[in-house]
């Protein structure tokens, strides 16, 4: 039977995405702090399920995490969180805990299993971007670095991967708004209407399945990324500013 891990699969586009590839046949490793919460998305799901209550923020973990699992079909790395504010006045300890979680853990897990997949040259690696990762973020500087981060990291392996004929994908989710509880832990609310987690990782799943690598689910937002790539930096920032600054 094929097999999936997910990250952050206690709520949100992570626990969506873990049912979705659990109706598809595959079975899912959820990875979470939350036990009680991994728990319960676990009595959701049909196929062999595994919980896994890990803090991946700390690199130790993800290599304890990697020595437990270490083969898989599917790695969903979706654990992350945003911090808004003014960069002068947001916690420090919180953005490095945001940096651990959004890039650190991205960074080691998609090298550890992409190891095992490339020799098997079977596989797929879907690491959660978004819209931010393709603009500038002020008020939420440090989220919006993280994603663009994990939207480069991926394109750059991806290229790799196809240079050497590599059967093996790494693709990026790059979500708009979602109705999920990432807007609670950021102190932040949204302007853009609103997808719902099941419906993005319907969509996403589909996209995965087909061997797709940039995943964008709602036309507003594949509008939103094309203006974002004609727009001067300068601009978006100011537009973005503005936005966000109405969101307090």
């Amino acid at each position: 039977m094929a097999k999936a891990l997910v990250t952050g699969a206690s709520s949100g586009i992570g626990r969506d995405i873990a049912k979705e590839l659990s109706k598809r046949g595959y079975d899912i490793i959820l990875v979470a702090r939350n036990e009680e919460k991994l728990n319960e998305v676990a009595s959701e799901i049909k196929t062999k399920v595994e919980v896994i209550p890990m803090d991946i923020s700390v690199v130790d973990n993800c290599k304890k995490l990697y020595s437990m699992v270490e083969d898989v079909d599917i790695l969903v790395n979706n654990a992350g969180f945003g911090v808004f504010g003014k960069f002068i006045n947001t916690d420090l300890d919180r953005e490095v805990k945001l940096i651990d979680t959004n890039v650190t853990a991205v960074h080691v897990l998609t090298k550890l299993f992409l190891k095992n997949m490339v020799e098997r040259d079977k596989g797929y690696i879907l690491n959660v971007s978004s819209i931010a990762g393709h603009l500038p973020g002020p008020l939420m500087a440090a989220y919006y670095s993280s994603k663009h981060y994990v939207y480069i990291l991926s394109e750059s392996i991806n290229e790799e991967l196809k240079k050497n004929n590599s059967k093996v994908r790494v693709g990026t989710l790059n979500p708009g708004p979602v109705r999920t509880n990432f807007n609670k832990v950021a102190n932040v609310k949204f302007d853009l209407k609103s997808l719902s987690s099941d419906y993005v990782a319907r969509y996403t799943v589909d996209k995965i399945l087909k061997g797709k690598t940039d995943i964008t689910p709602g036309l507003s937002i594949k509008l939103l990324r094309f203006v974002a790539k004609i727009s001067p930096t300068n601009l978006a920032s100011k537009v973005v500013y503005r936005t966000q600054k109405r969101r307090e």
